[in-house]
């Protein structure tokens, strides 16, 4: 099955307690692309200046990641962002973000691409997310993301968007903001009732609860003792589950709890490096192994 991702390609600047990484490749839509090629062929749909440095192009070059939608606009300039994670690694404070092209008009979805199986709306404007919705009316199983600051500033848009995807990924605080309840299970059945089938609600470091209709699974985090940069964790949770369903064709129950175990491990890989070092150097024998430590951690008699 075809899986394509929308979102942002950035330029980050990041500094954590273990040191500081000026100018590398960032965005939702790149590490969710780097993560779940490592399981599945990927298609990228986004759009960058033409400031965005041609290393950053050929990262992409010899992976199974599709870059036919990714646009590259002249005289517009990539979008940046810049953050600084505390001593807490949990905590992080923003010291920058310059819009720049994701400013402008959303690039449009190539003709060719949209007959993608399954799809994963990464964050940005969720009046963006129902433009991409819109040219992607054959797809199978549409999972969007999205932010406390689309909770907060464009909640009737974001409302539209999760009346026509099928599941969406949050974190814990914006799941407590998006439905006004503590409890992450209320929170998540009451999610369920603005429309998608599924939620998965992220935990950081205490791992995710995927909620549907019928089931709860709630899954630890890996033990990583190795963390240098929590950037694109989350997208990259995203990229290791959209890609398991998607090499697998199914989207039950049994194969959601089985891709939120991949996202899981995917993600711990990531964030044991800057940018998406980790993912550039990992295959899918490393996501295999951390896997079935995964298993090996949960198993009890």
């Amino acid at each position: 099955m075809s899986l394509l991702v929308t979102g942002t390609i950035g330029i980050d600047t990041v500094e954590s307690p273990y040191g500081k990484a000026d100018d590398v490749l960032g965005g939702s839509a790149a590490y969710f692309a780097f993560a779940a090629s490592l399981l599945s062929p990927v298609r990228l749909v986004g759009v960058v200046g033409d400031d965005f440095p041609q290393a950053f192009l050929d990262l992409f070059e010899g992976r199974p990641i599709d870059t036919t939608g990714l646009e590259i606009r002249a005289g517009s300039k990539t979008f940046r962002w810049g953050g600084k994670y505390l001593d807490d690694i949990n905590e992080r404070e923003t010291l920058f973000t310059d819009l720049n092209v994701i400013s402008e008009a959303a690039p449009k979805i190539p003709e060719a691409l949209r007959d993608s199986d399954y799809v994963f709306l990464a964050n940005t404007h969720p009046a963006i997310q129902l433009e991409f919705i819109g040219q992607l009316s054959r797809s199978k199983l549409l999972v969007c993301d999205t932010m406390n600051l689309w909770i907060d500033t464009a909640r009737d848009d974001l409302l539209k968007v999760l009346s026509a995807v099928h599941g969406v990924v949050l974190n814990d605080g914006e799941a407590r903001m998006l439905t006004g309840e503590n409890n992450l299970v209320t929170a998540g059945r009451a999610i369920l009732k603005l429309g998608p089938r599924f939620a998965v609600i992220k935990k950081g470091e205490h791992g995710a609860m995927l909620v549907t209709p019928d089931d709860i699974f709630v899954l630890p985090a890996y033990p990583s003792e190795n963390v240098k940069d929590p950037t694109g964790a989350g997208d990259s949770f995203a990229g290791g589950m959209m890609a398991y369903l998607a090499a697998i064709g199914r989207m039950d129950g049994a194969a959601l709890k089985g891709a939120i175990a991949r996202g899981t491990a995917v993600a711990s890989i990531t964030i044991e490096a800057f940018s998406l070092d980790s993912l550039a150097a990992a295959d899918a024998q490393q996501v295999e192994a951390r896997l079935g430590e995964l298993k090996a951690m949960v198993a009890f008699d």
